[in-house]
């Protein structure tokens, strides 16, 4: 999952990224508001998390935009105003929660992961391919070996690039494109670290099930 951050407040948002990615989400953080909707309207994520108080635009101004381009990414607005009226206005303008600071990290962890919860609906939460299991709300994976069902465990960065790849099953997933969607946009070691957690995943699970396409990419493919 993929987490953008619109803040302005440079030590906050850093804060709230190293948080969010020990958590095993992948994070970027823009500090303005004008770079907050480009990033917003052209990358792919999964939540926005949208201070108020920005130069350029507004947070106001960007959620109104986003949502007026049809973009329907949760938006979790964040201010150092406090009253019914600010709150009304987050919320007309299309965010779908609002929190005023100074907050508690934990608060705004359960509100991320409640408004990630109520997007994964509209997704079914459980994929089953083959004698894999994988359930992306619980992030829990089993495999069933000769017809009983086991847990695989795995790290938070082996389960998001499992999951990136079970969503898209029966299709190639090049590298930069897990790099971009399992690490974030800001990550610049070496790209290999894919074929390390790809390693990793055929070792635990089964050998043949993440198939190499020369030149490509990944597949997962399930024996049916």
């Amino acid at each position: 999952m993929r987490i953008l951050i619109v803040e302005d407040e440079k030590r906050l948002a850093l804060s709230l990224a190293r948080g969010l990615t020990a958590e095993g989400y992948a994070v970027d953080v823009v500090h303005d508001g004008r770079e907050g909707l480009h990033r917003a309207t052209d990358g792919a994520y999964d939540l926005v998390v949208l201070d108020i108080m920005l130069p350029g635009l507004n947070g106001y101004r960007v959620c109104a935009a986003l949502r007026a381009a049809g973009h329907d990414v949760p938006i979790l607005m964040l201010t150092a105003k406090d009253g019914e009226y600010d709150e009304a206005e987050g919320l007309d303008t299309g965010a779908d929660d609002y929190l005023t600071k100074p907050f508690s990290y934990v608060v705004l962890v359960a509100r991320v992961k409640a408004l990630l919860r109520r997007r994964a609906h509209h997704a079914p939460p459980v994929h089953v391919l083959g004698d894999l299991k994988v359930d992306t709300a619980a992030r829990r994976v089993f495999l069933d070996k000769a017809g009983d069902e086991e847990e695989v465990v795995l790290t938070a960065k082996e389960f998001a690039v499992l999951e990136h790849l079970v969503v898209r099953a029966g299709q190639v997933a090049s590298k930069a494109d897990i790099l971009e969607h399992v690490w974030d946009f800001a990550y610049d070691g070496d790209p290999n670290i894919v074929e390390v957690y790809v390693s990793a995943l055929r070792r635990k699970l089964r050998p043949g099930l993440i198939r190499t396409v020369r030149g490509a990419g990944y597949r997962l493919d399930a024996e049916r």
